[in-house]
């Protein structure tokens, strides 16, 4: 396997990564918005959820909702 990919486990496309030209069992991240939950992780500490997954969105431009983020931030801990 390529350094970053990921093995596909779901129908699900997870927020941070895309499925791979190559091979549609992979997923490949998107730097952009695993940054972003990164960034979230400190902005949560201060703001709702809401407030971040609408920030988060402007930033990568893919839409996450506010329980989508509780999800993905307790996954990413």
């Amino acid at each position: 396997m390529t350094l970053g990919l990921k093995k596909r486990v779901s129908r699900t496309i997870p927020f941070g990564y895309k499925v791979s030209e190559e091979d549609e069992k992979l997923l490949e991240p998107i730097h952009q918005e695993l940054d972003a939950i990164e960034q979230a992780k400190q902005y949560i500490k201060s703001c709702s959820y809401r407030e971040v997954a609408g920030w988060m969105e402007r930033k990568t431009g893919r839409y996450i909702s506010a329980p989508g983020l509780r999800k993905v931030l307790a996954r990413s801990e």
